[in-house]
């Protein structure tokens, strides 16, 4: 693996937790949602950490700065994701907590990093 600057970031260790918890979650989830709500979860918690991983290796900080957006987008996605499988009685109380509370956790710190980049 490479060894990049972007694995330093406290909000890429969230992300990577994050995308952990998602798989392990969503293992639980029917089969039949095996290539729905499942996929959908899985990917936009990829999209996440992959964005903020991909902004970091450009060679811009507008660049750095809309992959930020996008990663934040992505958790969005995830956020909805969250309510539809709440919705859907998927998910325990303390799994919902639970991602919940790290959404929003990482929401914060690249709504940060994106501030930082507008500045400049």
């Amino acid at each position: 693996m490479l060894n990049l600057a972007h694995k330093n970031l406290d909000v890429w260790k969230k992300s990577l937790e994050f995308v952990s918890t998602v798989y392990r979650i969503t293992k639980a989830f029917l089969r039949e949602e095996q290539f729905g709500l499942t996929s959908q979860l899985r990917r936009a918690s990829v999209s996440v950490i992959s964005n903020i991983a991909e902004g970091f290796a450009r060679g811009s900080e507008l660049e750095t700065k809309r992959f930020l957006e996008i990663a934040r987008s992505s958790l969005v996605e995830v956020d909805t994701q969250i309510e539809i499988s709440k919705k859907l009685r998927y998910l325990s109380e303390s799994e919902i907590i639970d991602l919940i509370e790290n959404s929003n956790h990482i929401f914060a710190m690249l709504t940060n990093l994106i501030k930082k980049f507008s500045k400049k």
